[in-house]
C-alpha cells in the first residue's frame, strides 16, 4: 500500500510541476492566467504523448505534434502560439525542476512536459 501512495504523490507533484510550466508559458505568451486549466492541459498532453510515443521510427515526432495539438486545442491563438507555449513550457519546466531538485533535493519530474 505504501508504494502506491508514494507513486500517487510523485504523479501529483510531477503533474503540478508540468502544469506550472504550462501556466507560466501561457501567461507569458497569451496573458492567460488559469493554473487549473494548465494542469488539465498537462494531463491531456501527457496522455497524448503516452498514446503516440511508442510508435516505431517517428513516434517521438508524432508525440510532439500530438502534445502541441493538445496545447492548440486548450488555448487560443493557433498552432504557432501553441508551439511557442510548448517551447517556453519546456524551458520553464527545466528551470522549475532545477530549482526544486538542486535547492531542495526533491528529485521530481514534470509530467505533461515532454523531456522535462
Amino acid at each position: 500500500m505504501v508504494p502506491i501512495i508514494g507513486s500517487v504523490v510523485a504523479f501529483v507533484v510531477a503533474l503540478l510541476v508540468g502544469g506550472l510550466a504550462i501556466y507560466v508559458s501561457a501567461c507569458l505568451v497569451l496573458d492567460v492566467e488559469d493554473y487549473s486549466h494548465a494542469v488539465v492541459t498537462a494531463l491531456f498532453g501527457a496522455i497524448a504523448w503516452a498514446l503516440t510515443a511508442w510508435i516505431p521510427l517517428f513516434g517521438s515526432l508524432i508525440a510532439l505534434v500530438a502534445w502541441v495539438w493538445v496545447i492548440n486545442w486548450r488555448y487560443p491563438g493557433g498552432w504557432v502560439n501553441a508551439a511557442i507555449i510548448g517551447a517556453v513550457a519546456w524551458f520553464a519546466a527545466f528551470a522549475i525542476l532545477f530549482v526544486l531538485n538542486s535547492l531542495f533535493g526533491l528529485g521530481v519530474n514534470a509530467f505533461g512536459v515532454p523531456g522535462a
